[in-house]
């Protein structure tokens, strides 16, 4: 059965985890996890008789390889959909900022060619007000518009036309990236929830395991070696060195009692 075929197999499964119960990877890289947990289900097998006397439910065993593989391929769809939001961040960040110089372009031009119009101002005004994405992208629809309707105006001042084109087509190409970028974002949010239930899943079997495995063989170091994670374990190392490095500075800029 394929990765995809197993986050499938166990989507109805974490839809139904409690938000309160949602765990997300911090200290341990994702891949980190699902090796360990491969790792934990060959070390397990040795042990089968003596787990199962102490309690633990021997399907947590056989159901981590699903597990694994389900967190493995809902972490590769985030990252897919991530870099593809990314990408799209990017065209959106170059693509926007041009459109707001043509908008400042034409709203200036307007601004010389209507001088005299009293009646055009009010428009002109509650335009340049105007800041955020959505309204710029309706502003350079309503600039199109208006120039076209006063092409006479425009033309006196030796305006470029073909701006109004552009102006009404950047309008039409931003609305379009504007809607496959909330898309994306959406799917990402999704995309997130979705590996942090796989890997909620995982973790609950993992830890139920580990904690039985560490209780029965906790007078046999070569065993007990085996439910204790590496990765976990060095993240804990690392915490504690930050932690006394940071006392240490702490405790040298105290003023000394005299």
């Amino acid at each position: 059965m394929s990765n995809r075929e197993n986050l499938d197999k166990i989507l109805d499964i974490i839809s139904a985890i409690d938000d309160n119960r949602i765990k997300t990877p911090k200290h341990v890289p994702v891949s980190a996890c699902v090796l360990e947990a491969s790792t934990l289900y060959h070390w397990a097998l040795k042990d089968k008789e003596a787990l199962i006397a102490h309690g633990l439910a021997w399907e947590l065993v056989e159901d981590l390889q699903v597990r694994q593989e389900a967190v493995a391929e809902a972490e590769a769809l985030w990252n897919t959909q991530w870099v593809g939001r990314k990408e799209l961040a990017s065209e959106w960040e170059s693509l926007s900022a041009l459109a707001y110089e043509l908008r400042d372009r034409l709203l200036a031009d307007f601004r010389f060619a209507f001088r005299n119009q009293p009646d055009l101002q009010p428009m002109l005004k509650r335009i340049s007000t105007k800041k955020n994405h959505p309204t710029m992208i309706q502003d350079l629809n309503d600039l199109s518009v208006l120039g076209r309707a006063n092409r006479p105006l425009l033309e006196a001042v030796r305006f470029d036309m073909s701006l109004l084109e552009k102006a009404a087509q950047t309008s039409w190409d931003l609305t379009a990236l504007l809607a496959r970028t909330t898309t994306a974002r959406l799917k990402v949010g999704e995309g997130k929830r979705i590996r942090d239930l796989a890997y909620t899943y995982l973790k609950e079997a993992v830890d139920e395991i580990r904690r039985t495995g560490q209780y029965v063989f906790r007078h046999d170091k070569e065993r007990l070696s085996g439910y204790i994670s590496y990765h976990l374990r060095q993240a804990n190392m690392r915490q504690a060195r930050k932690s006394k490095m940071a006392k240490q500075e702490q405790e040298e800029k105290s003023p000394k009692a005299v």
